[in-house]
């Protein structure tokens, strides 16, 4: 993400890689209950204290990385799927930074 978006650095250097362990993680918990969506990320959106905006960005790196690993398991219906659910979470964590 620091390669893709340099502007990010400033905002992302003092994320231990704990933290960044913790929004992956919560991604994962997160699919597995939609509803609780909000309570998973209060915690997370509190501690990583940066902009919001590179939520989105963030998103957005691990939508790739997603496509380029998957190949061709990542057919037609899973971009549309994956692009929903994590602009719900990049929308609902930035809420929850606010």
């Amino acid at each position: 993400m620091m390669t893709t978006f340099p502007g990010t650095k400033t905002y992302l250097q003092q994320v231990p890689r704990s933290r960044g362990k913790m929004i992956v993680l919560a991604i994962a918990e997160c699919s597995k209950d939609i509803s609780s969506m909000m309570v998973t990320l209060a915690p997370q959106a509190y501690q990583l204290r940066i902009d919001p905006c590179n939520f989105k960005l963030l998103c957005h790196c691990i939508f790739v990385t997603l496509a380029a690993r998957m190949g061709d398991e990542f057919n037609p219906v899973s971009p549309a799927a994956m692009d929903k659910y994590l602009s719900v979470f990049a929308a609902l964590l930035a809420e929850k930074y606010r």
